[in-house]
């Protein structure tokens, strides 16, 4: 078995990734014969056995276990629709929003209300794009000031880092409250107005050179660099 191409490089549709049946084809890879193939343009992702193609564009698609930043766009008297920035608005139901007991006919806004923007899970996907949120969980909440910033949905597991090390650096260096969603949202939160500046300009540059080895070393750099 030989790995091909090297971890974290740009890779091409049809280059060759890897040969041998040692490694497992997912998502963004097919295998022909001895071969596993990139079947889209991106960043290879070598874990364990397993080799992926993460795409540098492209929209979101949710999944099932996603957690998303979402905006309420519509109330209605059982539910509310939340923008989660794909094509289709994202429902959430009176059962999965809150454990309280809400009679019939009740205000929902005192809830969630019209622009209030929220943490969910996706709980379900169905055939006809229907998707369902929940906000029972842990960190699944109303989201109150801060600002977000946008990113490439497919590039937030490099954001997040393994086991969440490059987020954590950005946190612990700017001391801001981080939520990163699955949909390429990130709601930011600090005391220090410059402190949050560094954080959006430090996820944004994480975001452009998403591609780069040693990314978690240049990022901790970076930020040392501009706290002197």
């Amino acid at each position: 078995m030989t790995l091909v191409a090297q971890d974290k490089s740009i890779v091409v549709p049809g280059e060759v990734l890897a040969t041998g049946m040692d490694h497992v084809p997912a998502q963004g890879t097919f295998r022909e014969n001895e071969n596993i193939i990139a079947s889209q343009l991106g960043l290879l992702s070598v874990n364990g056995r397993l080799i992926k193609v993460i795409a540098l564009s492209g929209r979101y698609i949710p999944k099932v276990g996603d957690m998303v930043i979402g905006k309420i766009t519509y109330i209605s008297f059982s539910n509310w629709s939340v923008n989660i920035g794909y094509a289709y608005e994202a429902n959430l139901s009176l059962k999965e929003a809150t454990s309280d007991f809400i009679a019939r006919g009740a205000d929902l806004s005192q809830y969630f209300d019209y622009g209030d923007v929220v943490t969910a899970k996706v709980i379900g996907v169905n055939k006809q794009k229907a998707i369902d949120l929940t906000m029972k969980g842990p960190g699944l909440r109303k989201l109150k000031g801060g600002r977000i910033i946008k990113v490439t949905p497919s590039k937030v597991p490099r954001l997040i880092g393994k086991q969440g090390s490059m987020i954590s650096i950005v946190k612990e260096a700017t001391n801001c409250k981080i939520i990163v969603g699955q949909n390429g949202l990130v709601w930011m939160q600090g005391d220090d107005p410059e402190k949050v500046r560094l954080a959006e300009e430090t996820i944004l540059k994480i975001d452009r050179e998403a591609h780069k080895e040693g990314l978690t070393d240049e990022i901790s750099k970076f930020l040392k660099e501009r706290l002197k």
